[in-house]
């Protein structure tokens, strides 16, 4: 029976519509290829079905077209759960978690152990080749215990102090997905620390000379008016933050992140994106369309 010539109308608008999205994206994968790109992985995208096999298929895809994504992972909702289980409050000071030696030790289990290896096996049923890291394999974070100047004890919070990326270099040579975990060496005690993921993103960007920096979160970026989601910001010179702190544009939770990337592109990142990781495929429509998303800093 032949088709209706109405469906096949539709067949080949669909089909040219297809097209015209991947030549669209042709000069981005030219532009990226090669590349680094750090992803900093954690919220609604990591907890959300749906959005966590959107961002595995964004990652292996742009592995697959020779953009070199690194992954660097929390798992915070994975670590309250564990600690509920063995009857252990979360308790969090000045938005970090304060970290006692034993839940240190379900920080590092969680981190390293479940975390990591779940999103290892993802990949890998999305067609892609991962390898976990834990951030005190081969040296890559290295860390102090984190002070601050009003004397906050926060516990084994660590703040990195050096980062060598050669096992995560080793790791692209070869072709596969460097997932990291971010958990640190310790230098200044026997122990490993607990580390913020948006610092340890951010450094570990710096370190490979990454072209870009994104970090997924659960907002649709920079707001003006935090009640007003189209008042985002979708472009910022560094230069211009400072203004926006003082204005209370910036504050709250946002001002850590905001200071990652700045600090990642005043160290040779080209570009870094607050990206709203409530978005499916949020991360191809931020590098491979016209369209953009979330802030980006540059």
């Amino acid at each position: 029976m032949d088709t209706p010539i109405t469906e096949q109308k539709t067949d080949n608008m669909d089909a040219e519509l297809r097209a015209n999205i991947l030549v669209e994206a042709l000069p981005y994968i030219q532009e990226y290829y090669g590349q680094t790109v750090v992803v900093k992985y954690g919220g609604n995208a990591m907890i959300n079905d749906g959005l966590k096999d959107a961002v595995i298929h964004d990652l292996v895809l742009l592995n697959l077209v020779g953009v070199k994504v690194v992954i660097v992972h929390g798992g915070g909702p994975e670590i309250n759960d564990m600690l509920t289980r063995i009857g252990k409050e979360s308790k969090f000071v000045n938005g970090l978690r304060y970290t006692d030696r034993e839940t240190m030790d379900i920080v590092q289990m969680v981190l390293c152990g479940k975390v990591n290896k779940d999103l290892v096996t993802l990949l890998e049923k999305a067609g892609g080749r991962g390898i976990g890291l834990g951030g005190m394999d081969g040296g890559l974070f290295q860390a102090k215990r984190l002070t601050d100047r009003s004397g906050t004890d926060y516990g084994y919070v660590g703040d990195i102090v050096d980062v060598d990326p050669a096992p995560v270099i080793d790791v692209l040579q070869q072709g596969y997905i460097p997932v990291v975990s971010t958990v640190a060496q310790g230098i200044d005690d026997e122990t490993n620390y607990n580390i913020n993921a948006d610092t340890a993103a951010s450094k570990l960007a710096v370190a490979l000379g990454a072209k870009k920096l994104i970090l997924l979160t659960d907002v649709r970026g920079l707001m003006l008016d935090v009640n007003d989601e189209n008042s985002v910001l979708h472009r910022l010179k560094v230069s211009e933050v400072p203004k926006l702190v003082r204005d209370g544009v910036i504050k709250g939770g946002m001002i850590p992140k905001v200071d990652c990337c700045v600090e990642a592109v005043r160290k040779s990142v080209e570009r870094a994106t607050i990206l709203d990781g409530r978005v499916k495929h949020s991360i191809l429509i931020e590098l491979l369309s016209d369209v953009g998303a979330g802030t980006m800093f540059q």
